[in-house]
């Protein structure tokens, strides 16, 4: 069977899908590279609620998902941006995801780590009327959950942190109390503004050199507090530049979905471990990759990983932020969940021709378990846009 597709100038072609998928089984824990998939959250389709109510989750199959994670042997970034935090999950939202994949990633045996924001701060409409104290404490609150959680935290960008600080001093002052505070080393993430528009000038500066620096002071006054950083700036050749100067002991967890394979891999004087929105559609593909490359094959798990940033690419292209639209639809063709349905109505951020190439390119990889499945579900959405087969 063929399926007519829509491309960007009005027209469609004809593309005939896979018939097999890659076969992916779950295998051994890594040995070389520690690997997070920032997951996605489900949302409930039955919800009454609007794009401003509260996320309706639906719980039963976002801990699937996440339990197909940890089945082949990825950890689990939770509540993060993948997870649409900031993008309509809100703070007790995100709260409660937290919860309960923490108690679920110790049931199994997963490795989790968890997004430490300040979210429940509203912006008003003359913007952030808070103080650092203020910002510290929301920080403080999330960490206490986490912490509580027996989950390991990760320290996010704040948008009031970015519209309140008034330059690098108060970066080193917030983010020194509470590594000083926390009970646990952590990961600082470094979100740029593709991501978020809100974060421009984190760490005190536009420039990125400055804002390096001012980054790496922190890690540098409290090194026995970090476990690692993500770097999530688009930018293979600054991750390396900052990888190079990061403490003995602290880790450097790639968050570029443009370059990972190459960062991942590493060079001579070193590599990245991992921390990617990319890899919950990935995820079984990415783990293979990384069982190769604990055998000391890089052109193997390059072979393995190269052809999928063609995909990745396509879901993180500007606006980059509604890359999870993509992550989520991905999912329901896999057949992860019964709906195409997001937390406050996300799913129509992306265009049909956009969804149109993310199968294709899905389908070629061989990522959908059962390929007639997410035919059929392509051949539906298709059906709802008026493109007749």
């Amino acid at each position: 069977m063929t399926l007519r597709l829509p491309d960007s100038n009005g027209a469609t072609w004809t593309y005939e899908p896979r018939t097999e998928p890659l076969l992916v089984t779950p295998g051994t824990p890594f040995t070389s590279r520690t690997v997070y998939s920032a997951a996605h959250v489900v949302a409930d389709p039955y919800a009454d609620v609007s794009p401003d109510s509260p996320a309706a989750v639906d719980w039963d199959a976002t801990l699937a998902f996440r339990r197909h994670l940890w089945s082949h042997g990825l950890g689990v970034a939770e509540a993060m941006d993948t997870a649409q935090r900031g993008m309509g999950l809100d703070w007790a939202g995100a709260a409660e995801l937290i919860r309960r994949s923490a108690a679920e990633a110790k049931s199994v045996g997963g490795l989790i780590a968890c997004g430490v924001g300040t979210d429940q701060l509203s912006v008003t409409e003359t913007g952030y009327p808070y103080s650092l104290a203020e910002i510290r404490a929301a920080y403080e609150e999330q960490l206490a959950v986490v912490e509580e959680s027996g989950a390991r935290a990760i320290l996010m960008a704040s948008r009031a942190l970015a519209a309140v600080a008034k330059g690098p001093e108060d970066y080193l002052e917030v983010y020194g109390h509470l590594l000083r505070q926390a009970s646990e080393p952590v990961v600082l993430h470094w979100l740029g503004p593709m991501f978020d528009p809100a974060l421009e000038g984190y760490w005190g500066a536009t420039d990125l050199d400055a804002a390096t620096r001012t980054f790496l002071d922190v890690i540098a006054a409290h090194p026995d507090k970090v476990d690692g950083i993500k770097v999530s700036l688009l930018d293979a050749q600054r991750e390396i530049d900052i990888r190079r100067r990061l403490p003995q002991g602290v880790r450097c967890y790639t968050g570029d979905d443009f370059n990972y394979p190459e960062l991942i891999a590493g060079d001579e004087q070193g590599f990245s471990h991992a921390l990617l929105g990319i890899f919950d559609p990935l995820g079984p593909l990415a783990a293979q990759a990384v069982r190769v490359l604990d055998t000391g094959d890089v052109k193997g798990f390059r072979d393995l990983l190269d052809p999928t940033v063609g995909l990745s690419r396509h879901l993180f292209q500007p606006p980059t932020r509604f890359y999870k639209t993509g992550v989520v639809f991905l999912a329901w063709l896999a057949g992860h969940q019964s709906h195409f349905t997001m937390v406050g109505g996300l799913q129509s951020a992306r265009s049909l021709p956009h969804f149109a190439k993310a199968y294709e390119l899905a389908d070629g990889l061989g990522l959908f378990p059962d390929p007639k499945l997410a035919e059929e579900r392509m051949k539906n959405l298709l059906s709802v846009y008026g493109v007749d087969q």
